[in-house]
């Protein structure tokens, strides 16, 4: 079997940064705890993005979770719903 990671060095691909930290944020939803913070065992490059668009505070830092703002809590719960909640009758 070929290692994942040398597959992975061999395909070229344009990510769409925008869905990957839609995702990201969703996920951030599932972790919710303490009425605004999430685990943020997420890729760095995604949770800058999600600060500099506003949904998180700064990610730096030794603690173990990010605050989500305002703005970024009501995205990230329907962002969760969106994507992962099953609809009636599915």
């Amino acid at each position: 079997m070929t290692d994942p990671a040398l597959m992975a060095s061999a395909v070229v691909m344009d990510v769409d940064e925008d869905k990957v930290d839609d995702v990201v944020l969703a996920l951030l939803w599932l972790t919710l705890h303490d009425e605004r913070l999430a685990w943020k065992g997420f890729d760095w490059g995604a949770l800058n993005r999600l600060h500099h668009k506003g949904m998180i505070l700064d990610p730096k830092g030794k603690v173990k979770s990010v605050v989500l703002t305002e703005d970024g809590l009501r995205r990230s719960e329907a962002l969760f719903t969106e994507l992962f909640v099953q609809k009636p009758g599915q």
